[in-house]
């Protein structure tokens, strides 16, 4: 019976928990959509980079500040920190409509970002309330969370629309209002519902408690949540201009389609929490990395067109042209077909198309040696990159690291079980820290390459090398162990029987 009201308590406080991080995270989406809003329908003019400033602003506040918040959660309890974060956090909330600068909108979007740091308080008070068995389920649901992009991306759009109608200048303000008001009867739920708990950790000096980031395993983790949820967030930011770009769709066909991939991931990652409990979290992250490495080398692949050298004609014997027509070339007495250049009408089709075709590179009465080139071939190869096709893969892929969040934090627990806060806020600062960087990244690729595939590049080769590094490392770990189990029994049997 004891078990089962403490299971009970367990599931209320991971409802709360999930139902925080959704605001939290829809929170922390929202700048985005805002400025986005603000500027197209001009009511502030900023240039693009004070846009990106404002945009990387709070994801920047919400990454760095994960580890700090994590340390304050394994020292004094996550109902604390969870409830004083939401009702602070909704203070520049409410502030925002009497931004009238750049300078005010950057200093409001620092503070309000600190909501992004939700996750590693969440995770701590998550994890300390459940049994190993239970962990990668647990914190998989609290992780669903993440949905709270897609509410933002989706609703915040109509929402704003429908405020400003009749009011184009001052209408958006009423959108940051509601959001404010969200965190502080969360916050307030909170302080009432939940109940106090720490890890066993709590009474160690800070110092000590930073000690498991010496681990390399930490940063192996910190790797593998770079690539599954920092690389998703850079995703979820930068799909919109690469449809709109690639394939000429719609503001709102684009916006849909990011949201197709933004919110199968957040919402599979309960499974990926269910799968690793099931079978392990290493099975399922090489599952995830393999999928990773197969599904970006298949999205590498760019719209293009390649012409290059087909199958000419040889002259088979010397001798002079005499006549040259659109089908044939005649030397001496022998005639040499010519292939036509044929339109291609095929569009978005799967798979790669070919089209050959031959120039003619002689003239009238020129004299022709033997092996001397007619008419050179001419090939051009078509890949469309089919959008549906693109779509996909590109919603596998968000499914793929989905599961791969859940499996990340899994591990945590496991391996450092009184530490889940500070190591949880490490590993969690550096994914934070991928989704700013990685837009960044992005552009820096399209403007070397002129490729807008050459995102998927880097996200193959990053995938590669987490799959290398951790297969590296599990292989070197059971080799030693292997080592340690066979020694003793060597010992002994050279170690003489004393009668």
């Amino acid at each position: 019976m004891k078990t089962t009201n403490s299971l009970s308590q367990s599931h209320k406080i991971l409802f709360l928990n999930t139902l925080a991080f959704t605001v939290c995270f829809a929170c922390w989406t929202l700048n985005g959509v805002l400025v986005t809003f603000l500027v197209d329908n001009g009511i502030f003019h900023w240039s693009v980079v004070q846009v990106g400033w404002l945009l990387g602003i709070p994801i920047l506040t919400g990454s760095i500040m994960r580890l700090p918040i994590g340390i304050l959660t394994d020292k004094f309890g996550g109902k604390y920190v969870f409830s004083l974060l939401l009702l602070l956090s909704s203070i520049p909330l409410f502030l925002l409509p009497y931004a009238d600068s750049f300078f005010m909108f950057a200093l409001l979007s620092f503070f309000f970002g600190m909501v992004g740091t939700s996750f590693a308080v969440g995770i701590g008070y998550t994890s300390i309330w459940y049994p190993k068995e239970w962990q990668g389920r647990a914190l998989g649901i609290f992780g669903m969370g993440n949905a709270g992009a897609a509410i933002t991306t989706f609703l915040a759009p109509s929402l704003l629309n429908h405020f400003s109608a009749n009011d184009p200048q001052n209408g958006w303000k009423i959108l940051p209002i509601i959001y404010a008001v969200s965190l502080v009867v969360i916050g307030i739920a909170f302080l009432i519902f939940t109940q106090n708990k720490k890890p066993e950790s709590s009474t160690k000096t800070v110092s000590q408690m930073l000690v498991p980031l010496k681990s390399q395993r930490v940063w192996r983790f910190g790797a593998y949540y770079f690539l599954v949820f920092g690389c998703f967030v850079a995703y979820s930011q930068w799909l919109l201009p690469n449809f709109m770009n690639v394939y000429q769709t719609s503001l709102v066909m684009g916006g849909l389609f990011a949201t197709m991939f933004s919110l199968p991931s957040g919402v599979i990652r309960a499974f990926g929490g269910y799968l690793s409990d099931k079978f392990g979290a290493r099975k399922v992250m090489y599952w995830v990395l393999g999928s990773s490495v197969i599904l970006s080398a298949l999205l590498s692949i760019p719209k293009m067109e390649i012409t290059t050298s087909g199958p000419g004609i040889l002259a088979a014997k010397k001798g002079v042209v005499n006549q040259i027509s659109d089908k044939t070339v005649k030397v001496g007495d022998k005639e040499y077909p010519i292939a036509q250049k044929t339109a291609n009408t095929s569009e978005n089709t799967i798979f790669p198309t070919t089209s050959s075709w031959q120039d003619v590179v002689v003239s009238h009465n020129q004299s022709v040696a033997k092996k001397e080139l007619i008419a050179k071939g001419v090939t051009v190869i078509k890949f469309d990159a089919n959008m549906w096709v693109f779509l996909v893969l590109v919603i596998l892929i968000g499914i793929s690291w989905g599961i791969g969040k859940a499996a990340v934090y899994k591990h945590i627990p496991e391996y450092f079980p009184s530490e889940v806060g500070v190591v949880g806020g490490m590993v969690g600062m550096i994914g934070g820290l991928g989704g700013f960087f990685g837009p960044i990244i992005f552009g820096y690729l399209l403007t070397a390459t002129g490729i807008w595939s050459s995102s998927w590049i880097f996200i193959l080769l990053f995938s590669t090398g987490c799959l290398v590094w951790m297969h590296y490392t599990i292989t070197k770990k059971v080799k030693e162990k292997k080592v340690a189990l066979e020694k003793p029994a060597k010992e002994q049997q050279l170690t003489p029987v004393m009668n």
